[in-house]
């Protein structure tokens, strides 16, 4: 069955994180950053087949090149707690064809993203064995980009006003005022919105690739299944587990599984001591 799995996190220097870093790890490429004056590389990192940026119609062409782009993307922002870069990662049905991988990605991107005037990043990962688990990793920019080619402001002064019209001024002294954002991008409905579309594209190529298989990305509860979700492993995690060494996440998972398994049986049990009652209770009626 395909995997479900997607996350959505954002870049943020206030974590010591940085975007150039994040698209050095998801291309495999060796990057510079400008801002802190270090080599990101990741030379450990294996299964990377496909990288590609994805331009508006407005972005300057030179944004093509994922160390000028990020460069970029980090020099705009000044402030110590700065968000730098949307990222996401999507796990890629495993029943579809691997040359549909990179095509999948990139129609869902330009379908949601760039049409919106982002600048998309995006790798392809298929960790070895091939086909086991491919995975996309999805760099956003934060700022839209004017006509012109220039980054826009995330927020911009709006004055408040009274009754009549005019502005408030405050004992301060000043105008009384409030940010408004310059683009909705990080408005919550679009975790919803941009899950369901990822829904919804999977299952159009596994539909056209005549494959029974659907992906459903509400949780279990909104399903109505009564069923446990595992937590997510991350790559750590797994690569440990890989060794033999137990780590508490993994525990807990195969106890979560363990637990399923138990109340799947039990409820097939029920299930047949139901038919048995009715089977019994039919008998019954033919003998009297």
């Amino acid at each position: 069955m395909p995997c479900p799995h997607n996350e959505i996190t954002i870049v943020q220097r206030s974590q010591r994180q940085s975007a150039v870093a994040a698209a050095a790890y998801q291309s495999g490429e060796k990057l510079f950053c400008e801002y802190d004056q270090q080599v990101k590389h990741y030379p450990e990192k294996r299964g990377i087949v496909h990288n590609e940026i994805l331009l508006p119609a407005n972005a300057p062409p030179e944004y093509a090149d994922r160390n000028t782009l990020w460069n970029a993307a980090e020099a705009v922002e000044k402030q110590w707690n700065s968000q730098l870069a949307r990222r996401w990662v999507l796990t890629i049905p495993r029943e579809i064809p691997p040359d549909q991988y990179a095509v999948l990605v990139r129609e869902f991107c330009q379908q949601q993203f760039v049409s919106k005037g982002m600048i998309v990043d995006f790798a392809i990962h298929d960790p070895h064995p091939p086909g086991h688990n491919p995975h996309a990793h999805v760099l956003l920019t934060m700022r839209a980009i004017d006509e012109h080619g220039k980054w826009l402001p995330k927020s911009r002064k709006v004055y408040d006003l009274d009754e009549s019209g005019e502005r408030i001024k405050l004992p301060s002294g000043r105008w009384k005022s409030h940010k408004e954002d310059t683009v909705d991008w990080n408005d919550q409905k679009y975790c919803e919105i941009w899950r369901h579309e990822w829904e919804v594209i999977q299952n159009r190529y596994l539909e056209a690739n005549d494959r029974p298989e659907r992906v459903d990305l509400r949780s279990y509860a909104r399903q109505g299944l009564d069923i446990i979700p595992t937590v997510h492993e991350g790559a750590a995690v797994q690569q440990m587990e890989k060794r033999g060494i137990q780590t508490n996440i993994g525990n807990l998972n195969r106890e979560i599984k363990a637990a399923n398994r138990l109340m799947k049986s039990i409820r097939q049990l029920i299930q047949n001591l139901k038919g048995w009652i009715t089977e019994l209770g039919e008998k019954r009626k033919e003998l009297l």
